[in-house]
């Protein structure tokens, strides 16, 4: 293992002070965050999800916007964060104003789940740690509590998710109350790394699965009773919140007209390289005779989730190796991520980023869905591309790394969805320019992954602002029914994870398309840069990754300037 000189620190600003006071403040209400970032003494604890507790954040980012006003940049690094700070504050202040923030509720971003996914990232060696466990899950009850009083005072001011999210989370919140659900297996299957747990631990354990599951069960039968009875059977958010979530997640505001219109060429475009590369598959094939040849080869066929998880690492071990020093600069802490099998079988593939100090390494998640046992190499490769390296992993971990650089905000809160899924669209094409992808198998599975997040800024937008079908793909303006078949047309992937998707685009406008639309904006920035004299590649991303995931209109004044 080589080891790297450690970089010139730079200067403490004034606008850095403001930006750490802001962040301990988001750790101060947002203990869960503390677990995230791998900061110890919030082992137990939640955030406070009432109104009240929403309004403490809002309050936070108010003041922070407040102690910023008349500070004036030292340096380049100090000029991108009083962008992006105001960018990204003010429009969570934004939203706030809206009300819309206490209605939150989806089937994969909201409170319901987050209250749970939280023990995923807690270390469970010791039994000292267990009953960190314990303990947050005897705090479950509180925390949903606050969360029901969000959800009844917006149902009461008239706002309120749509029943099929409404209708998604009582599922999910009755399968983690059940006596197979989450907490119960926690319990049960509860082990140090040297054996079973103390008998105390494991009462305590038992007492905290039995109270989070009764929490879970109430939020159900609140969802139920008090919520899906008033809940519209509309999933269209129609343009204004449309516009404002679209800002969010892109940290830009782009021409929705536009851009859907470009969405539905560039589905058209993948669509036509799709043929393309199924002929050199099976010369005379379409697109889905090539897949099947593809599904049924023996060689690119994986069966159960051990063999996955295997896979996984060694596929991500290969490309960490093969482009650190070459491709980008990769510091030997950053070198290690975990390839894991998820607690859940809610369907998804995502990312947590490593602790401050890399104790807990990155890691790559995959939640197979129930029923689920044979996995397909072709159709995956690009996915480890993308969450790994030169994807989220890269991204992640060099903010985190970047501590004589950046500041806490920009290290570890600051994070626009257009920006990081953009970016890890942009390294899925970037590994087929690098030659990673030229196996026609796995070119085929990076365009099916191009091609579904073509799709997705097609009907998201479509859907939500209810935008005319294009011919290719029907007629009249777009219902959530033309859009399942739609997605069924375009989205190569199982059943169980079609559903799942099909109700996250619903229920979180504007998110979907940032993948896409990212990679769009990225490609710009860069094409911009190419256009100058002395562009080089490897120079270009290690400029781009050091400024940190802030929102696409502060990336390009930033690089571009």
């Amino acid at each position: 293992m080589t080891t790297e000189a450690p970089p010139a620190v730079r200067p403490h600003s004034a606008i850095d002070a403001v930006a750490d006071a802001y962040t301990d403040a988001l750790i101060r209400l947002n203990p869960s965050f503390a677990t995230e970032l791998g900061l110890p003494g919030h082992e137990t604890e939640y955030p406070d999800f009432s109104p009240a507790g929403i309004a403490a954040f809002a309050a936070e980012a108010r003041d922070a916007l407040e102690a910023l006003d008349g500070l004036v940049p030292q340096d380049d690094v100090d000029a991108i964060t009083l962008d992006a700070m105001r960018e990204r504050l003010g429009l969570q202040l934004e939203i706030h104003g809206t009300g819309w923030d206490e209605a939150n509720l989806n089937n994969i971003a909201s409170p319901a789940q987050d209250i749970r996914a939280i023990f995923d990232l807690m270390p469970t060696d010791t039994d000292a740690q267990w009953e960190h466990l314990a303990g947050r899950a005897l705090n479950v009850p509180a925390a949903l509590a606050g969360y029901i009083e969000s959800l009844r005072h917006a149902r009461d001011a008239g706002k309120v998710a749509a029943a099929r999210q409404v209708s998604s989370v009582i599922e999910q919140a009755t399968k983690h109350a059940a006596d197979d659900g989450f907490f119960a297996k926690l319990a049960a299957g509860a082990r140090t790394a040297g054996g079973p747990l103390d008998p105390s631990v494991q009462e305590k354990l038992d007492a905290g699965a039995a109270a989070a599951r009764r929490a879970y069960r109430q939020l159900a039968d609140f969802l139920g009773t008090e919520l899906l009875p008033v809940a519209p059977a509309k999933d269209a958010v129609g343009r204004e919140r449309y516009a404002l979530a679209s800002r969010s997640f892109l940290g830009a505001a782009v021409d929705l007209e536009e851009t859907y219109a470009w969405g539905v060429h560039e589905l058209d475009r993948l669509i036509t390289e799709q043929e393309k590369v199924a002929a050199i598959i099976k010369p005379g094939a379409g697109i889905d005779e090539a897949k099947e040849a593809l599904n049924t080869d023996p060689a690119r066929q994986l069966r159960g989730t051990d063999a996955l998880q295997a896979w996984m690492q060694e596929l991500s071990d290969k490309a960490i190796t093969d482009l650190a020093g070459v491709h980008f600069e990769i510091p030997d802490v950053m070198k290690k991520l975990e390839c894991l099998i998820a607690p859940t079988d809610e369907g998804g593939i995502y990312y947590t980023g490593p602790s401050e100090d890399f104790s807990r390494p990155g890691r790559m998640w995959w939640s197979v869905p129930a029923g689920e046992d044979t996995f397909t190499t072709w159709a995956e490769t690009t996915t480890v591309f993308h969450e790994g390296v030169p994807g989220h992993h890269l991204q992640v971990a060099t903010a985190t790394y970047r501590r004589e650089l950046l500041n806490k905000w920009r290290r570890s809160v600051c994070w626009t969805s257009g920006h990081g899924e953009g970016w890890a669209l942009y390294a899925e094409k970037l590994m087929q320019e690098l030659g990673y992808l030229s196996d026609p198998g796995d070119h085929m599975g990076m365009l099916d992954m191009q091609r579904m997040r073509a799709a997705r800024v097609v009907f998201d937008i479509g859907v939500h602002l209810e935008l005319e079908v294009p011919e290719r793909w029907g007629t009249g303006t777009w219902t959530p029914d033309k859009g399942y078949e739609f997605l069924t047309q375009n989205l190569a992937i199982s059943e169980g994870q079609l559903n799942f998707e099909f109700t996250r685009y619903l229920g979180w406008p504007g998110q979907a398309p940032s993948y896409k639309v990212g990679q769009r904006l990225w490609e710009q920035i860069r094409a911009d840069l190419e256009a100058r004299p002395g562009f080089e590649l490897k120079a270009f991303h290690t400029k781009a990754l050091n400024i940190g995931s802030v929102g696409l209109d502060t990336l390009r004044r930033a690089l571009l300037k």
